[in-house]
C-alpha cells in the first residue's frame, strides 16, 4: 500500500498542471464507477512520439494522462478502454521551413522545430490474461485533434533560445486512428497497479498540405492506477451482510 500511495501521489503532483476537469471528476467518483465486472482509474506515463515520413524527425518524449475502464468479458479476456485527455502527437529536430516572413526566416536559420499535435486519444483494446497477471492486449485507437503547434528554437547568445510558436492544427486530419499492440503485468494479485507498455501506429494519413504520406506513431510506458477500487469493495460486501 506504500509504494502504491507514493506512486499515485507522486503521479497526481506531475500532472496536475496537465490535468483538466474531466480527470479530476473521474477521481473523485472513482469509487461510484467500480462493480464486480469493471474497474475504473487513471492512466499516465510517458510517450516517446514519431511521425513516419518527416525528415531529421527524432523521438520526441511527453507526458499523457488519462483515465481508463478495464470491462470483464470472460474469465481471462476484458476490454480496456478510456481517454488519454492529456496526449500528444509528433517529433522533435525538424529542419525549419519558411514563415513568409524574412526576418523570422533569418533569425530561426539553421534553428530547429518541435511538433506538438494535441489529441484526446481512445484506446480500444482486448486484454488477454497469458498467465498469473500477465496480459497481453492489441486493438484500436481513435484520436480527435484539438490544437497543434511548430515550436521554432535557435540558440543565439550564450546557449539562450530564441523560440517562435507557429500554430499547425488546420494541416493536420482532425482525426487519426491506428493499431495498438502492448503488454502489460498487474500488481497486487490483479487489484493494484498495472504497468503497460504500448505500441501505437497510426493508419492515417495525417498531414493535408504534403504530398508524401505522413503517420502518427507512438510507444507508452504508462501506469493504470485503480481508483475508488477498495471502497467499492467495502461498501459491496457491507450489503451483503445486511
Amino acid at each position: 500500500m506504500k509504494i502504491k500511495n507514493f506512486i499515485t501521489t507522486t503521479l497526481i503532483v506531475l500532472f496536475t498542471y496537465h490535468a483538466n476537469a474531466q480527470v479530476l471528476i473521474s477521481l473523485l467518483l472513482g469509487d461510484k464507477l467500480n462493480s464486480d465486472n469493471l474497474k475504473f482509474g487513471v492512466d499516465g506515463g510517458l510517450s516517446l512520439l514519431n511521425m513516419g515520413n518527416t525528415a531529421g524527425a527524432k523521438n520526441l518524449p511527453a507526458l499523457n494522462l488519462g483515465f481508463y475502464f478495464d470491462i470483464q468479458l470472460k474469465e481471462k479476456l476484458s476490454l480496456y478502454t478510456g481517454v488519454l485527455v492529456k496526449s500528444k502527437m509528433g517529433a522533435k529536430s525538424l529542419p525549419v521551413y519558411s514563415l513568409n516572413d524574412p526576418y523570422l526566416d533569418s533569425a530561426f536559420a539553421g534553428g530547429t522545430v518541435t511538433r506538438k499535435i494535441n489529441y484526446f486519444n481512445i484506446p480500444v483494446l482486448l486484454r488477454y490474461r497469458v498467465k498469473g497477471y500477465f496480459f497481453t492486449e492489441a486493438g484500436i485507437q481513435l484520436g480527435l485533434r484539438y490544437t497543434g503547434y511548430d515550436i521554432f528554437k535557435k540558440d543565439v547568445y550564450n546557449k539562450k533560445d530564441l523560440q517562435f510558436k507557429n500554430e499547425v492544427k488546420n494541416n493536420y486530419t482532425r482525426f487519426d486512428a491506428g493499431g495498438v499492440l502492448g503488454i502489460a503485468y498487474q500488481l497486487n494479485k490483479g487489484e493494484g497497479i498495472t504497468i503497460a507498455a504500448k505500441y501505437y501506429m497510426g493508419m492515417v494519413d495525417v498531414n493535408k498540405i504534403l504530398s508524401a504520406s505522413q503517420h502518427n506513431s507512438a510507444f507508452y510506458i504508462n501506469l493504470a492506477i485503480p481508483v475508488g477500487r477498495n471502497k467499492a469493495t467495502k461498501k459491496e460486501q457491507e450489503k451483503e451482510k445486511t
